[in-house]
């Protein structure tokens, strides 16, 4: 690992932390050229998995892009960073044990909105707005109305 001050590859673990869901290490490290303290991140390296668009393009998985799409449904919602890692965790690890190596993209977003349905409501339906590509109002008011009779809320 690269020191981020003075670029030395010389450098010691100090503190190793496997993260509570298992998948993650967060390292300490300290440069023994300029002393300076960082912090390293790994994670499992997944096999390579393609993504079959809507229209049947095919792209590389973006673990990256995953994140994003769910970070920016729960903008300003009572959504912390690890929950989203657990969810971003869990659609991946449900995809790699349902599909081989080419993944639809209807599969990611469902499994988007399975959890953040439960995760938060908000956030749900700000990520059915995109992914469902509502055409009107119409749409949008269906989803809702859906969501309220499947929380009992509606009534």
């Amino acid at each position: 690992m690269r020191c981020p001050k003075c670029t030395s590859i010389e450098d010691k673990v100090i503190d190793s932390r496997i993260s509570k869901e298992g998948n993650t290490i967060r390292r300490r490290r300290e440069c023994l050229e300029c002393g300076h303290r960082y912090t390293t991140s790994e994670t499992l390296v997944r096999d390579s998995m393609v993504v079959i668009k809507r229209d049947g393009r095919r792209e590389g998985f973006d673990r990256d892009k995953l994140t994003r799409s769910a970070r920016a449904a729960c903008h300003k919602r009572p959504v912390d960073v690890e929950q989203l890692a657990m969810l971003v965790d869990d659609v991946l690890d449900e995809l790699e044990a349902t599909y081989e190596s080419e993944i639809p993209s209807r599969a990611i977003g469902d499994a988007v909105m399975q959890r953040l349905r439960k995760i938060d409501q908000v956030a749900y339906v700000r990520f059915a707005s995109v992914y469902k590509e509502f055409r009107d109002v119409a749409g949008f008011v269906e989803e809702v109305s859906a969501l309220e009779r499947q929380t009992g809320k509606g009534d």
